[in-house]
């Protein structure tokens, strides 16, 4: 940079051309012709304001007016005219950073644009068109970037930029477009490629024969739609079960008065929310209100892990703060903005029924179908018009903004599909929310952020990239109804059973209402399924396979492998010979009888779809996709392509041209074994000996010692026709292969089916495979009618498990909402209680799923949702604190859940003082219980919630996890208690057992964080004073209070004894001693309560108190 810098200098100090003037230098005077230098100029030359005002006042303190120019803009003197005026202006600019009042002399001067070249001049324009896309242009056999794409791919992909010209430059090979393009867009850059659209041959006889090569844009790539992009898509198959969403979201501020508080409160916003996974053709739409933590759209975020977000601007500042904020740097998620204030009163329903209307006209007359097609065409674009017309507005909205969005990538059409539609939540499935997501470990642990260690992770077997993105939705969202768990029971116990190894529970059979008896198969069955996912799962992706094909993004040879494997694999499964209009009770016992797995067998093989994957094959040539010959890629023996059977009848004319030639050359030079030859390349060339003259007109190509070969004019005219004609048939075979690609719309929803049905398949394969290796029971399900309940026997962690084998602990569960509907869980610190609640939430939930569960038995009922509130975290990002993070999730459980609702809480009331967050705690689980009446598992370790049984008595229990201690705490004395509760050995057992945990054992804990001795020992003596004063506080108030009922007893008895006695009867002197006694050992006991610093033996006297005062009053 310095280097060039003194150039610019010494550019600008260079002797100039000769002018008049009146004191020409001495050393240019004895030069021939002396030119006249500019003025002699005295300035400093600073690069900051601030250094060139310090330094004039340094220099002058007094300025004046002074006779030499200055450099300086602010002076008064005018700049003399320059012979070089633009060279000094730029002088100016990098070097001396000159303010925005320039000379009058030089506005007359402008700055002259620089001169671009052919190339640059393209460049500049379609930057011009496309800034925010970080371009690469095909330039020969390479692409290149340019300017500040320039440095960017530089500093990402770790190449050398220089500068070229009038740009800094930088270059890949085209062979790495997919590598690079990859590793930009995983940067977060938008990825535009340029190519030429046009060839040499082509440019040689079009107008456009001395400019350059005609570019444009070709592609774009994003996170969002890289995997269905040309070229670039679908390479990586290590990614492949990753979703790829890209999300928009728009919102609107409302406000809902809630009737319970009397104020405005509860949703403050509406949230409209559409996700597209482009290279599956999944669109996933929903539209809710939500509150002021969006707790809603937290959910639908963290269960889709969109890879882009675009922004519906203008959006609330919550709902841009969530979003931003899991878009962070660490997610590396790319955002972008789109305005929607075009789209006001109607215009956005108005955008998406004309791309659907252009839509439909498409794939109705995109290729050669029968009038009975054309009609399931119509029918299908009617029901895909009358479902949009049905979404809610802001839900159309977001559609809206996302189909404006991927018409710049050519992927709009995917949003014509109706059937490729699904709302986010629906009444079959359950819900979960964003808590439940993450506390539970479903889809990520909470040590790393990875699969690794989830319940996901756990239940994953499935054995292709589609099936197991399935099974993701499957885990995220539960079924909901009784009679679809059913089915998948069903399905999941049958291909258990013919593996061999299933253990059905024992009243599997009683549960289906449809009579439904596990059949005992033979292993053909479990054998041609496991092969068909197998075969599946070593080719590619086939469901992002035939969505690019839907996109003609697809190469011949992915587009022949991937209908191939839709062939194969309904071969395999035609050979279970299930017929469609078959019943169950007609099939023979040896064949499948899970309804559920009938019907996916017969979609994954049906005959329509075969048929179609058939004709499609025939009409290409196999050979020729797997070399990437596009050439010779059609079979146009049955007419089905007649531009390209023209095209190559013009290529085999220029060829019959060419060798008719030979003939005529034979003749003229007299040579019958004349002949063409090729060499390096170069074709048709005549070989003469170097001595023999030839025509004048023949061009001479190349020569050794004693040959010369040549290119007749004739030969030159006939090449170039050849050349042209080939490129004409390239042309031709690229409109006919796009136009093919096309015509397979017609048949992208059935192949979709098929896929489906295909990945329904691997997760019941998958979930099967998890029944039998971990020995997991068939869950029994309750009729709805019925009160909700759980009972688990022996239930065990189904991720714990795992890691500890044989040592995990299991633990039952009771819990019934017409009896003990809530459990109080205490216990010591790292005892299990959390595992234990979350054991009983995995297994509801995997249950719902349609999944074994790791359990003896478990008879449980449908739940509509399960809520979490554990851990304490907070959000600095997005202004919230550890306690507001814990009220909102325990508010969010109270406005969501209903009486067949799970609630599991951990630790509420932690982020306060102990007094506000005992009463929370105690306030909100009295709500629930009062109010909501749900299944309820509450851990703590504040005592004082136990107190709550008193209200709801028979309907709360109080629990604990057991423990052993090696030492016996009573009767010791104070330094000995002190030393004890550091260093006391504690055995967890990890059962759960009915009673409330006297200590929480919190040192243990400190020891094995390895805090210092030293401050485990103070805490030990803190806590044992704090204990001393809460005990002595205990009992004063106990005393106390008994005292009061004793002198209420008193005076209630105050006449009857002191009322005069008949010593006329006999033994009354006996009684009044008796009395006496009694009473003296009445205070006995109180005065000992009072001054006994020993707690036991102090709530002892008290004890024997009361049962003395009762005896007295009953007296």
């Amino acid at each position: 940079m310095g280097k060039q810098k003194q150039q610019v200098i010494s550019r600008f100090f260079a002797p100039k051309p000769q002018t008049p003037s009146p004191s020409p230098s001495p050393s240019q005077s004895s030069l021939p012709n002396p030119p006249t230098p500019p003025p002699k100029i005295s300035a400093t030359v600073t690069f900051s304001t601030s250094k060139r005002l310090r330094t004039s006042q340094l220099t002058s303190p007094n300025p004046k007016p002074s006779k030499i120019p200055k450099l300086s803009p602010h002076t008064h003197n005018p700049i003399p005219h320059l012979p070089n005026p633009s060279l000094h202006q730029k002088f100016l600019e990098k070097l001396l950073e000159p303010s925005e009042e320039f000379p009058e002399s030089s506005a007359k001067n402008p700055i002259s644009i620089p001169k671009y070249t052919p190339l640059e001049q393209q460049v500049v324009d379609l930057k011009a068109k496309y800034p925010d896309v970080l371009l690469m242009v095909e330039v020969g056999y390479r692409y290149r970037f340019f300017g500040e794409d320039a440095e960017n791919a530089a500093r990402v992909l770790g190449i050398y930029a220089h500068v070229d010209h009038n740009f800094l430059t930088a270059s890949v090979p085209t062979f790495r477009l997919n590598v690079h393009v990859r590793r930009l867009v995983s940067a977060g850059y938008k990825v535009g490629v340029v190519k030429q659209s046009e060839t040499a041959a082509i440019k040689a006889h079009g107008s456009n024969k001395l400019g350059p090569f005609c570019r444009g844009l070709s592609a774009l790539y994003t996170k969002g739609t890289l995997e269905a992009a040309e070229e670039v898509g679908g390479g990586e198959e290590g990614c492949g079960s990753c979703s790829n969403y890209l999300v928009c979201v728009v919102d609107k501020g409302v406000v809902v008065e809630n009737a319970e508080c009397g104020i405005e409160s509860g949703f403050d916003v509406r949230i409209g929310v559409v996700a597209v996974e482009i290279s599956t053709g999944v669109v996933v739409y929903g539209e809710f209100n939500d509150n002021f933590m969006r707790a809603g759209l937290e959910a639908v975020i963290l269960s889709l892990s969109p890879a882009e977000l675009l922004l519906g601007e203008p959006l609330s500042k919550q709902t841009e703060k969530l979003l931003l904020a899991y878009a962070g740097p660490a997610s590396n998620v790319r955002v972008e903005r789109a305005s929607r204030d075009c789209f006001n009163e109607g215009g956005a329903l108005a955008e998406v029924m004309s791309s659907y209307e252009n839509g439909s006209e498409t794939g109705l007359h995109g290729g050669h179908q029968g009038d009975e097609t054309e009609v399931t065409k119509q029918g299908n674009s009617h029901l895909a018009v009358e479902g949009i017309m049905a979404m809610p507005d802001f839900a159309v909205q977001a559609l809206a903004l996302l189909n404006r969005h991927l018409k710049q990538f050519g992927f709009e059409r995917i949003l014509c599909l109706g059937a490729s539609f699904r709302p986010f939540s629906g009444n079959m499935e359950m819900t979960l929310s964003a808590n439940t997501l993450q506390q539970l470990e479903v889809l990520k642990n909470n040590s790393d952020g990875s699969e690794s260690g989830s319940l996901l992770q756990s239940m994953n077997h499935t054995l292709t990239i589609f099936g197991s993105r399935l099974l993701r939705h499957w885990v995220t969202h539960p079924l909901c109804d009784r009679n679809m768990i059913f089915a998948r029971l069903d399905a999941v116990s049958e291909i258990a059973e013919s593996m061999g190894s299933c253990k059905a529970s024992q009243n599997s059979s009683n549960n289906d209402e449809g009579g439904y008896h596990v059949a005992f198969l033979q292993p053909d069955f479990s054998y041609l399924l496991s092969s068909v996912l197998t075969t599946l799962g070593r080719s590619p992706d086939i469901q992002r396979g035939i969505t690019r094909i839907f996109h003609q993004t697809a190469s011949a040879s992915e587009f022949v492998t991937v209908i191939e494997a839709f062939l194969v694999a309904g071969k395999q499964l035609q050979q279970l010979h299930i017929e469609e209009e078959c019943k169950v009770e007609q099939t023979p016992r040896n064949t499948v009888r899970a309804a559920l797995l009938r019907k996916l067998i017969l979609t994954a093989s049906s005959s329509s779809m075969m048929r179609n994957a058939a004709n499609l094959l025939s009409a290409l040539n196999k050979e020729a996709a797997a070399l990437g010959d596009l050439l010779n890629l059609f079979n146009i023996s049955n007419g089905q392509f007649p531009e390209v059977s023209k095209a190559k009848t013009a290529v085999q004319w220029a060829n019959e041209k060419l060798d008719s030639l030979i003939g005529f050359y034979r003749k003229q030079l007299g040579m019958r074994k004349l002949d063409f030859m090729s060499v390096s390349g170069i074709t048709h060339l005549i070989e003469m000996p170097s001595d023999m003259r030839v025509p004048s007109n023949w061009q001479k190509v190349n020569s050794t010692q004693k040959t010369t070969r040549y290119h007749p004019p004739e030969v030159l005219t006939a090449l170039d026709q050849l050349s042209l004609a080939n490129e004409e048939l390239a042309v031709v075979c690229r409109a006919a292969w796009d136009g093919f690609l096309e015509a397979f719309g017609k048949y992208y929803a059935e192949f979709q089916s098929a896929v489906q049905a295909l990945a329904a398949l691997d997760c019941l394969h998958s979930l099967a495979i998890l029944s039998r290796n971990k020995n997991y029971i068939r869950p029994a399900f309750v009729d709805d009618a019925e009160p909700v309940q759980i009972h688990i026997s022996a239930g065990r962690h189904p991720v714990m498990e795992t890691i500890l084998q044989d040592n995990f602990v299991p633990n039952d569960t009771n819990l019934h909402a017409e009896g003990e509907y809530c459990q109080i869980v205490t216990g010591p610190n790292m005892g299990g209680k959390s595992c234990y609640i979350r054991q009983v939430a995995l297994i509801a939930m995997m249950a719902q799923v349609g999944s074994f569960v790791p359990a003896s038995s478990a008879k449980l009922h449908v739940l509509d949702g399960i809520h979490t509130r554990m851990g304490a975290s907070d959000s600095i990002q997005q202004g919230r604190s550890t306690f507001l993070e814990e009220l909102s999730e325990a508010s969010n459980i109270i406005h969501n859940c209903t009486s067949r609702s799970l609630i599991i809480i951990d630790e509420l009331g932690r982020g306060t003082s102990t007094h506000d967050g005992v009463a929370i705690a105690y306030a909100t689980l009295h709500h629930l219980l009062e109010q909501k009446r749900c299944i309820v598992l509450f851990v703590t370790h504040y005592p004082k919630i136990v107190d709550i049984k008193n209200d709801f008595p028979g309907s709360v229990g109080a629990y604990h996890v057991s423990y052993m201690t090696l030492q016996n705490e009573t009767n010791v004395s104070d330094d000995q208690n002190v030393e004890k509760m550091g260093h006391q050995d504690v055995t967890y057992l990890y059962k759960l057992v009915p009673g409330v945990s006297e200590r929480s054992f919190g040192f243990k804990v400190a020891q094995l964080a390895q805090l210092p001795i030293s401050c485990i020992r103070r805490a030990t003596v803190m806590a044992a004073k704090l204990e001393e004063a809460v005990g002595k506080r205990e009992k004063n108030r106990l005393v106390q209070k008994l005292l009061e009922e004793t002198s209420e007893m008193n005076e209630e008895t105050e006449e009857d004894i002191l009322k005069p006695l008949d010593c006329t009867h006999g033994g009354a002197i006996e009684g009044i001693e008796e009395l006496t006694g009694t009473y003296r050992e009445f205070f006995d006991n109180l005065n000992s309560a009072l001054w006994d610093d020993d707690l036991p033996r102090c709530f002892q006297f008290l004890h024997h108190a009361r049962s003395v005062g009762r005896e007295l009053v009953n007296r």
